[in-house]
């Protein structure tokens, strides 16, 4: 392996990683959960400066990374749901919401060709404030006292921006299908 693969390397150690914090919260080791956490959020940052850094970007980091970053989050709430931290309502809405996207992503795909997916801000904002939801219980499971209305105030904040960012991939790429298929070919 060369210098040059790190990233992708690093990007493949937090997909495994992913399953393994469900377990340590299943098996009553919440610590190990919140440094786990921890160590992929710093992976997650690292990888992305490396390649940037050096030129290392490829087509596979592209496309493993969010995948990583979306199954290491998929996997934090359903250890939090499972345990009964987090509400089932809300695990729901974030799963609804990616299932929506990719749908929607492979449909466009499927329809109309590639596209760019950037995410947008409001997109960013919503997986922002969920992965500090999931941190938040990581720490209170983890002994460290987090306020009660804290918890909640996150619970709403998660369930509305998951909603509006859900929405706005809707309304922004139906519009963008209903353009295309309206746009002459040439």
């Amino acid at each position: 392996m060369t210098l040059r693969h790190l990233p992708n390397t690093i990007t493949g150690l937090r997909l495994v990683m992913a399953p393994v914090l469900p377990w340590l919260l299943m098996t009553g080791h919440p610590r190990a959960a919140l440094c786990l956490a921890l160590a992929a959020g710093l992976s997650d940052l690292v990888d992305g400066q490396l390649a940037k850094r050096f030129g290392w970007q490829s087509r596979l980091g592209s496309l493993l990374d969010p995948i990583a970053d979306k199954l290491m989050l998929g996997c934090a709430l359903g250890g939090l749901w499972a345990l009964g931290v987090l509400p089932s309502w809300l695990v729901l809405l974030v799963l609804a919401r990616d299932v929506v996207i990719v749908a929607g992503a492979a449909a466009w795909w499927r329809l109309a060709g590639p596209f760019d997916a950037s995410p947008s801000l409001l997109s960013k904002l919503t997986t922002a404030v969920q992965v500090g939801l999931v941190l938040l219980c990581l720490v209170q499971l983890a002994g460290w006292t987090v306020p009660l209305q804290v918890l909640k105030e996150a619970v709403v904040a998660v369930a509305l921006l998951t909603f509006l960012s859900g929405m706005d991939y809707v309304i922004r790429y139906g519009v963008r299908a209903w353009q295309h298929n309206r746009t002459p070919p040439a």
